[in-house]
């Protein structure tokens, strides 16, 4: 990968399309879920979403070889995808963009009051 690709996202868009070129390929009830996986990730995305990528290519994967092993995605996944995807990115205590936007925000005010009250 080069600087360039790295800045303008370049990367990431080639990256995106191989993923939706694969989950064009899979069956009815696993393309489902990876629409579903990709919606409940996204708010643990980085500024860029960069972070999200190998996540995502592991549930495609992981969607990928049960179709081919002739599971259902509710087999694989279970019932709680929101669960699942938050198991993926890194458990029940995951920060998502709003907890980290609402902790700037608190030590910004408390940055200002601190400086008015002192």
């Amino acid at each position: 990968m080069n600087f360039w690709d790295t800045i303008t996202g370049n990367d990431m868009t080639r990256e995106w399309k191989a993923f939706e070129t694969r989950a064009r390929r899979l069956p009815g009830d696993h393309h489902d879920a990876w629409t579903q996986i990709q919606s409940n990730l996204h708010p643990y995305a980085g500024f860029t979403g960069r972070n999200l990528m190998p996540i995502l290519d592991a549930a495609l994967t992981l969607l990928e070889e049960a179709a081919a092993d002739g599971q259902s995605a509710a087999d694989v996944l279970g019932d709680d995808i929101p669960g699942f995807c938050r198991a993926l990115a890194g458990g029940e205590g995951a920060r998502t963009y709003r907890d980290r936007w609402r902790e700037q925000l608190n030590n910004n005010v408390a940055r200002k009051l601190g400086r008015l009250g002192g």
